[in-house]
């Protein structure tokens, strides 16, 4: 295979996991304790982003939070199954 088309893996350890939620969501503190936990493990780092705070998140992602992204890439929102974020981060 062409290294042009070959996928490189990253390390976990490489990758930013960013939640934007908002306070006082029910469904934000379940995706952070699952981003929290699976960024632990994993040895990815994370932040959390308010979308309150931030008029650009807001606008891109008012109906869907929380919103997990990979590297500023959306992952998912709403629910966030620690499986697939823990496959999409290569561990």
């Amino acid at each position: 295979m062409s290294a042009l088309f070959r996928r490189t893996k990253k390390n976990p350890a490489d990758r930013m996991v960013t939640l934007v939620g908002k306070p006082g969501c029910h469904l934000c503190d379940d995706a952070r304790a699952v981003v929290r936990e699976v960024c632990a493990q994993t040895g990815a780092s994370w932040e959390e982003r308010d979308i309150t705070q931030d008029e650009e998140l807001h606008r891109a992602y008012w109906e869907q939070i929380p919103v997990v992204l990979i590297d500023n890439e959306q992952h998912t929102f709403w629910r966030v199954d620690p499986v697939r974020l823990r496959d999409a981060l290569g561990s």
